[in-house]
């Protein structure tokens, strides 16, 4: 198939474009590179570069890459951030789903997969986390996720599209050092930012219900979550969607494991910082993967020391350039 992916040239939508063109897929990039960064891309890759806000241009760019399906990743994606600026993120995120949307009915274009989040499912969640488990997100960004995955299921009953939503754990790791993750939110480069600045990682609450007292989160190589998406894509080649699945691996690991984990691949013996807990973070929020698995083979194949250990490595290439 031709698919558009928006984002397309961000940290997790790079990764994906690489994916869906080793899987046969002509890829093209929607991206405004307001956190994009064109090095990530293949030189090959046909790039549009605009706004999602901008119905017309996404129209426009379907028709030019005479596209069959969007892969739908351009979003604002910091919880605390969302909490300061929700107009912001509903405007980028809510706005910005009805925009492509409403660009997909114009041109014709009838499969959308969408990258949402398991932010869904919000602070009171008890894993395993299932697609049944019930959604009440704690944040504004969570909401955008859910609000966004309505909009699709409702503009497809009207509008015969066909889709799938993929609700993310927690993405790490990196395929190559151009696409590492320079996030400024999430855990891994933060403890990497920490550790190359002689800084104390900070851990947020070390008195959870859990067996360490650190919180316990589902970590999955960003390659997998790459992987997920092709296997989603091939599907909706061949037959109609309407599917929501979880992505991640089944497994809990603590932020403290995190530290240890680091410790070992970097050979650095840091200590961090034990901070109060954050508003709404829960103390265990791990996938049940099983219904992509049974629905459609797919299962992650990388562990925690193949993610930490590629995150490392594609930091450490990519600081250590002039």
């Amino acid at each position: 198939m031709r698919v558009l992916v928006t984002g397309g040239a961000g940290y997790i939508g790079a990764h994906v474009a690489r994916a869906l063109h080793g899987s046969g897929h002509d890829v093209g990039v929607i991206d405004d590179f307001s956190t994009g960064e064109r090095r990530r891309l293949a030189a090959h890759t046909q790039v549009f570069k605009g706004s999602v806000l901008d119905t017309g241009f996404v129209k426009t760019s379907l028709r030019d890459f005479a596209a069959d399906a969007v892969v739908h990743i351009a979003a604002k994606k910091a919880v605390d951030e969302s909490v300061a600026n929700p107009l912001f993120y509903y405007r980028e995120n809510v706005t910005g789903m009805q925009s492509v949307l409403e660009a997909m009915v114009g041109a014709g274009t009838r499969r959308i997969l969408f990258s949402s989040s398991a932010a869904v499912y919000g602070e009171r969640v008890a894993s395993p986390v299932t697609e049944e488990t019930p959604t009440i997100p704690s944040s504004p960004y969570g909401w955008t996720k859910l609000i966004g995955e309505q909009i699709i299921s409702d503009v497809a009953a009207a509008h015969g599209l066909s889709w799938s939503a993929l609700r993310y754990f927690n993405v790490a790791g990196a395929a190559a050092s151009e696409l590492a993750d320079r996030g400024e939110n999430n855990l891994i480069p933060k403890v990497f930012r920490a550790i190359s600045s002689d800084v104390h990682p900070k851990v947020f609450g070390d008195d959870y219900p859990t067996p360490d007292g650190s919180c316990i989160r589902d970590y999955i190589h960003v390659e997998d979550v790459a992987d997920a998406h092709a296997t989603v894509l091939n599907q909706m080649a061949a037959t109609d969607m309407t599917a929501v699945y979880n992505i991640g691996t089944g497994t809990g690991t603590s932020v403290l494991e995190i530290m240890a984990a680091v410790r070992q691949v970097t050979g650095r013996h840091f200590d961090y910082d034990v901070i109060g807990r954050r508003p709404g973070d829960p103390p265990d929020v791990v996938a049940d993967p099983a219904k992509i698995r049974l629905e459609l083979g797919w299962e992650s194949r990388r562990d925690l020391h193949d993610t930490v250990h590629s995150a490392w490595q594609a930091w450490t290439d990519l600081t250590s350039r002039p």
